[in-house]
Parts: C-alpha cells; structure tokens; sequence
C-alpha cells in the first residue's frame, strides 16, 4: 500500500511537472514571437540620422561650437554602434569599422578645438562616407560638404 501511495505521488508530481513545463515553453513561444514582430530601424534610418548629424557637425565646427560638435559627433558614434548591433545581418555593416580613423581624427580636432584641423578631418570624414558607399555598392549616395544648415530653428553659434 505504502508503494502505491508513493507510485501515485511521483505521478502526480510529474504530471504537474510537465503541465508546467508546457506553460513556460508556450510563454517564452509568445514571448519570442512578439520580440520578432518588435520594431526594428533598418540601416537607411540610421544613415539617415547619422547624415543629419554629418551636417549639424559641420555647422558647429564652422561656429567652433566645440561643445555642440562633440555632441555631434558621439550621436554619430551611437548610430554606427547602434548598426553593429541592430543590422547584423545587412553585409554593409561588415564596412562600418572603415569609419573609425576618420571618426577619431574629428573627436582629436574637437577635443584640440583646433579649427584648420576640423576642416581637414571633416573631408576625411565625409570622403570616408563616400568610399564606404563605394564599397558597399551604395555609390549613388554621395555625401558634401553642406551648403546650408539642415534645420532653420538651430542656432550654431556660441551665444
């Protein structure tokens, strides 16, 4: 009798056992589902910021707004970080490190605050763009030098 009752106790607990198990797998399925459907920016929108960011740096630095170029700078740091991280699987971001000499050669020129310097590392930056798009087969998108700011309501002068 007494081996019955434990024979019976073991089976409950592993029917239990395995009722839960069905829950969490059916709760980590719906969890993973919902993580695939989550919104995820694609390349063209961090480029499209980082090339916001390419122009506002570039009006900061003409104004030797050092603080507002450094503040620019790093956004354009997060969103090339943010492209390894969020685009993995696009062969484009196997480029992105190609960015790097040229990123720091500006972060040196702003930290110098040294505005002949900032000229010459903003071309390296801005050809860098280019040879990137070159490379990654995106050579239509050709970055300048702006001509004019890109947002009217941005003041880049050191009040």
């Amino acid at each position: 009798m007494l081996f019955l009752l434990i024979f019976l106790a073991a089976l409950v607990a592993c029917k239990q056992s395995t009722k839960n198990s069905a829950t969490e797998q059916n709760r980590i399925d719906s969890l993973e589902q919902q993580l695939a459907q989550a919104y995820k920016p694609g390349l063209g929108e961090f480029m499209s910021g980082i090339q916001v960011h390419h122009a506002k740096l570039w009006f900061a630095g003409q104004n030797q707004n050092w603080r507002l170029a450094d503040f620019e700078v790093n956004e354009m740091k997060e969103a090339l970080a943010a492209i390894i991280k969020y685009c993995s699987d696009r062969p484009e971001t196997k480029n992105i490190n190609m960015m790097n000499q040229s990123m720091d050669s500006i972060t040196y020129s702003i930290q110098q605050k040294d505005f002949t310097h900032f000229k010459k590392s903003y071309i390296l930056l801005t050809t860098t763009c280019n040879n990137c798009h070159q490379a990654t087969s995106h050579e239509f998108n050709v970055i300048k030098i702006p001509d004019s700011p890109p947002f009217s309501n941005q003041e880049f002068k050191i009040k």
